[in-house]
């Protein structure tokens, strides 16, 4: 039902953020920037410097090591003494699930629903990889097996059909960056996604405590996708960005339109003149944003809407300034 996109020609809009990815993404950072700075603190799982207790990657060991450090499951599979590398508590890693499936291909306000999952992505990265903390990313365009880990400092690559692919965990703003580029470059495939894999895609490996980021339009039934989010949420603290469409919402009266479903491919003609029908849609729709409320209040995820016809900044700054002075009690740190 939601899921329908106009066929008409939509009025006309900038050329697609995958086209221009390179000077919107450098004005996204400057707007966040202006926005943003400041509203977040205390970030740090810790604030004792010091190599850190949380277990990283192994490396070979050199002369000097602790040998307290020694990782000797890795040691004895190759035969070659190895060390367990340590992240300093003081970082926050944050992992963003980004939902690129054929349905954020869709908007009919200032911004395409994809635009808007890559503007809330670069709003986080902001936020949270300042002071040496890592981000990374998983992206779905579809159902199917994920593919293997690669690096994302240097030009996107298009994903192919159905696959969700993982960005691995890094700090430094250059390193933020290239993530960006290859989030707006993924190209969008037809077919449905499944954004239960998605998310379970932050579960498996388990990953240190940290934040986790789902972005999507939550368009997939909620039993898909409702228990990976409430098993993401006993490691992590989990935020739901749900991108919305007013068309998603209610109809307008334009007479028949031609509506397809973009995972689908199916479609209708609807009679937009037929009051009756506007309304069991807008109510079917209020429907809908309420069971997808539910499920994600269900899952102790803390929830934010983002439209593609307001101001998606103004939004996330309401927001941040609202979880802030909810967890703060009105009081200033």
């Amino acid at each position: 039902m939601a899921r329908a996109a106009p066929v008409t020609s939509p009025t006309p809009r900038p050329a697609p953020l995958a086209d221009r990815s390179e000077a919107v993404l450098s004005r996204l950072q400057l707007l966040v920037t202006r926005k943003l700075d400041g509203l977040l603190q205390g970030d740090y799982a810790g604030l004792l410097p010091g190599p850190g207790s949380e277990a990283g990657e192994s490396r070979e060991y050199r002369p000097g090591d602790d040998v307290r450090r020694m990782d000797w499951p890795v040691t004895a599979r190759t035969t070659t003494p190895h060390v367990r590398r340590t992240v300093a508590d003081r970082e926050l890693e944050t992992w963003l699930a980004l939902d690129l499936s054929a349905s954020l291909d869709f908007g009919t306000g200032q911004w395409l629903k994809r635009e808007v999952v890559v503007a809330a992505a670069a709003a986080i990265t902001h936020l949270t990889v300042r002071g040496g903390n890592r981000i990374g990313a998983v992206i779905g365009t579809g159902g199917g097996a994920p593919v293997p880990a690669r690096r994302w400092r240097g030009a996107p690559q298009p994903a192919g059909p159905g696959v969700l692919t993982r960005l691995p965990a890094r700090s430094g703003r250059k390193e933020a960056q290239g993530l960006l580029r290859t989030v707006a470059g993924t190209t969008i495939r037809p077919g449905r996604g499944d954004l239960g894999a998605l998310i379970e895609m932050l579960n498996r490996p388990p990953r240190r405590r940290g934040v986790a980021v789902v972005v999507s339009d939550f368009l997939a039934p909620p039993e898909q996708w409702a228990r990976p989010l409430r098993k993401l949420r006993v490691r992590h603290d989990v935020l739901a960005i749900e991108v919305v469409d007013p068309r998603e919402l209610e109809l307008p009266d334009v007479g028949v339109l031609p509506v397809v479903d973009p995972e689908s491919g199916e479609l209708h003609e609807v009679q937009t003149a037929d009051p009756r029908l506007r309304q069991r849609y807008a109510d079917a729709a209020t429907a809908q944003r309420a069971t997808i409320a539910a499920a994600l209040r269900g899952a102790g995820a803390a929830h934010l809407r983002l439209r593609t016809d307001r101001d998606w900044l103004l939004d996330m700054v309401r927001f941040v300034a609202a979880q802030r002075h909810a967890r703060t009690r009105g009081t200033t740190r």
